[in-house]
């Protein structure tokens, strides 16, 4: 039989892995040729699972272990007709021959399968560091792993321990900490870092941080665990910590040892090497998912993003490719989200910091608008930051961290960046508006507005972290907001002269000022005062309320 893109399918194609990246190939292939052979070899006992659901299981949001099993092999028998095997792991590729040997988990024994098209989709596992006690230590990556965490938070409960330490603040470490939290465990999270939350700068984060620390989590910053003991941890600042329940959370890594043995090329980093197409050194094998390298959409570059999206579209791309259509692999953002006690925690491109490490010239945005119009009950605030490229426009990145609405507006710029939309540009953006859903100009407009002006040289800003050494050159510094706002804190070395009195209390500002107000409005009305009365003027981007999150 052949298919639109003219490639005879009555072909066999063995799939390594068979959840995100390796279901969705399988499935597509299927759809697109009906007399494929397809055979899907899953080393666990569980298919085509809702690994980013594991977390809510242990925590007991989702209550029935069963809704995280989306598909079974009999289901995908019964609808796909393919050959599902778990338990079944590949222990070797002869490339030449163009088998792979297999072994069975249940029974223990061996065998070989041919191919004619390969694909690996082992995924990644968590990094387990050498750490005296570590074997106590549990990891989540699979629906045996979740059993063996939530009976072990059963047991933790009935001891009179109730204490877990979670290794590592990343997306897993934040979301088990919430989860564990609402068990009843009193959870402390230990990162290396100086901050929790890595695709996140630190100001961003320290909003994270101060939520989950208020709703009853420790936060430890700058330490590791040194050593793991029967019911607590000791840490690398001399503490020792409780902990009946311990996770290690630290990160993962590419399952690249297969592809490795074969001799595919392996990056710097452990990733599997694919072309646009998902192709590896070998034209036979192609390779999806975590352990395979992606292309960054900033600069091309090679990178790791160990994420459900891409995973899923490239297992559908490899489907296209194998039946001949004429596919191919995009760059990736890396855009993520969390939620932990009810804030949301979302990113896309670069940080500032990535983009300082690599020389770029930037332009730094912050803002802090309400969700929807503040005169419709129930607006949450959020805090949203913007990285743009001083010399193209170009955004390189945006967070957003607050209540309802921060996905909402990290996804319309990750949107805009995959459509070359430039910062400026975002004013042009017509979005769905409604009191209760938004502002007549959205937040993501605002952002807009503001990289215009900076464009234009209408303003010009100094970051929070940059204020301190300016005001100790002497540089005068202005707090532009109310006498009673000025008197509930302000930033260090201001003098208070609010907006509304500027233009008669102008002989009290000096040739050169920083001015600030609450989130940066006034401060913008002020700064264009005191520029067209001759002064050099910068305003604190996203105003005390940036500064004082630190």
């Amino acid at each position: 039989m052949d298919t639109p893109g003219g490639m005879l399918t009555d072909m066999k194609t063995v799939i390594v892995g068979g959840v995100a990246g390796g279901m969705s190939a399988a499935t597509r292939l299927r759809r697109l040729a009906e007399d494929a052979e397809i055979v899907v070899l899953e080393k666990s006992g569980h298919v085509s699972f809702a690994n980013c659901g594991l977390p809510y299981f242990v925590g007991g949001v989702i209550e029935k272990r069963d809704a995280l099993l989306l598909q079974t092999p009999a289901s995908l028998k019964a609808r796909f007709d393919l050959d599902v095997r778990v338990d079944s792991e590949v222990i070797a590729i002869d490339r030449a021959a163009k088998t792979v040997a297999v072994r069975n988990l249940a029974t223990g024994t061996e065998y070989t399968e041919s191919y004619d098209s390969l694909i690996l989709a082992p995924g990644a596992a968590p990094f387990v560091p050498p750490t005296p006690g570590i074997e106590r230590a549990l990891s989540l990556r699979n629906i045996a792993d979740t059993d063996a965490m939530a009976a072990k938070v059963s047991e933790v409960l009935a001891s009179g321990n109730a204490t877990a330490l979670i290794m590592g603040g990343g997306f897993i470490g934040i979301e088990l900490a919430e989860n564990l939290t609402e068990r009843g465990l009193k959870v402390t999270i230990v990162e290396l870092a100086n901050q929790i939350m890595a695709p996140l700068d630190v100001e961003m984060a320290a909003l994270v941080e101060k939520h989950i620390v208020k709703n009853g989590v420790d936060v430890v910053t700058g330490a590791s665990v040194t050593e793991i003991g029967t019911a607590d941890v000791t840490l690398s600042d001399g503490r020792t910590v409780p902990a009946g329940l311990v996770i290690a959370a630290i990160g993962v890594r590419p399952e690249s040892g297969l592809a490795k043995a074969a001799g595919l090329e392996i990056s710097d980093r452990g990733g599997i090497v694919v072309d646009d197409q998902q192709r590896t050194s070998d034209p036979s094998i192609f390779a999806v998912g975590d352990a395979v390298i992606k292309r960054d959409a900033i600069t091309g570059d090679v990178t790791m993003v160990p994420l459900a999206g891409p995973a899923n579209r490239h297992g559908r791309l490899v489907a296209d490719v194998i039946t001949g259509r004429n596919a191919h692999a995009n760059t990736v953002l890396g855009t993520a989200v969390v939620g932990v006690f009810g804030l949301s925690a979302a990113a896309t491109g670069w940080t500032e910091k990535r983009a300082v490490a690599a020389g770029r010239k930037i332009r730094v945005i912050h803002t802090h608008p309400a969700n929807h119009a503040g005169y419709y009950p129930g607006a949450e605030g959020m805090s949203l930051k913007l990285v743009v490229d001083a010399d193209t426009d170009a955004i390189l990145g945006a967070q957003g961290v607050g209540g309802s609405g921060v996905d909402k507006r990290i996804d319309v710029i990750a949107t805009a960046m995959r459509g070359g939309i430039g910062a400026s540009e975002l004013v042009d953006l017509e979005l769905s508006y409604a009191p209760q859903f938004s502002s007549a100009k959205d937040p993501v407009n605002m952002i807009g507005y503001i990289a215009e002006n900076l464009r234009d040289h209408l303003t010009e800003t100094i970051q929070w972290h940059e204020v301190a050494a300016e005001v100790a050159k002497g540089v005068q510094l202005i707090d532009v907001r109310s006498a009673g706002e000025f008197a509930r804190g302000t930033v260090d070395g201001a003098v208070n002269i609010p907006v509304d009195d500027l233009r008669e209390r102008l002989a009290e500002v000096n040739d050169e000022v920083i001015v600030h107000c609450q989130v940066g409005l006034r401060g913008y009305i002020a700064a264009r005062i005191l520029t067209q009365a001759g002064r050099k003027v910068r305003n604190l981007d996203g105003g005390y309320r940036t500064w004082a999150r630190i």
